[in-house]
């Protein structure tokens, strides 16, 4: 049984048993409005927890809210461009000034350029650092005194992409951000541990959402056609993920039913990295 299946399998045991594993918490989630994010915000809900949604455009924030509020949940929204790191300060203090306690933190926002590393330049390097790297640096360390308040929970968004590279679709520059996630998750959760804080990170293989579906739009019919193939003979479950299997392990990671666990990077990849 994988992770995504174990997280699923308490959520349905404490669901019958009148208990959400999430009741009372707050969770910030970046890139809140769509795929990966929404998923979680969607599921965090599900299970007792209120959630603040940061995104970049208004109205994708405004239609996420329309949706998860239908049986009035709480969910607020930010809109806020993470590349904007000079502001993240001005930021938290929005969040604190709204929650002054906050208990889960998951930095999911990213932009992701598959180019070869000659066709991206300096403006394009600095920009993908900002989001995937800065962002998420500054955002934990911000809110790092409201999390150890509550003795909190970072969940960072990786990639497959940080260790497993893929024949024909290069990576170096979202990699490159991956793999300082991954490590960042590490130092970290050392570093905060006897704080009470546990930080840990997700690393997805490739699942349905618009970023994949972007990346698809620019690649040749042939390229496509090799990414399909792929699927069949690189994923053991021989199948993409969707939004729901990443939201299911950051569900877990959220939870106490984790709490003896920091530091952890998960491969929620269908399999893929058995190979």
């Amino acid at each position: 049984m994988c992770v995504g299946e174990v997280s699923t399998t308490f959520t349905h045991f404490f669901k019958r048993n009148g208990m959400e594993l999430l009741n009372g918490k707050r969770a910030v989630i970046t890139g809140g409005s769509e795929g990966i994010g929404f998923a979680i915000a969607k599921r965090f809900i599900e299970n007792g927890a209120a959630v603040l949604l940061i995104g970049r455009d208004r109205e994708k924030l405004g239609l996420a809210h329309k949706k998860l509020t239908v049986n009035g949940n709480q969910v607020l929204t930010m809109p806020f461009d993470l590349a904007e790191v000079s502001k993240i300060n001005a930021l938290v203090k929005s969040i604190t000034k709204v929650w002054p306690k906050v208990d889960v933190l998951v930095n999911n926002a990213a932009v992701a350029y598959f180019e070869p590393v000659e066709a991206v330049n300096l403006s394009k390097l600095e920009h993908i650092f900002k989001v995937n790297v800065k962002a998420p640096y500054l955002l934990s360390q911000e809110l790092l005194p409201s999390l150890i308040e509550t003795e909190g929970s970072i969940i960072n968004i990786s990639s497959y992409f940080s260790d497993r590279m893929v024949a024909g679709r290069p990576s170096t520059a979202y990699s490159l951000t991956k793999g300082a996630i991954n490590s960042f998750t590490k130092a970290l959760a050392c570093e905060v541990g006897p704080k009470k804080v546990r930080v840990n990170a997700i690393a997805p293989g490739s699942v349905h959402t618009p970023m994949l579906e972007n990346a698809l739009q620019k690649m040749s019919d042939q390229q496509r056609l090799q990414f399909q193939q792929n699927i069949q003979k690189i994923y053991p479950l021989q199948r993409l993920g969707n939004p729901d299997d990443i939201a299911n392990v950051a569900l877990f990671l959220a939870s106490d039913l984790s709490g003896w666990i920091t530091g952890a990077v998960i491969n929620a990849d269908g399999g893929l990295r058995t190979n």
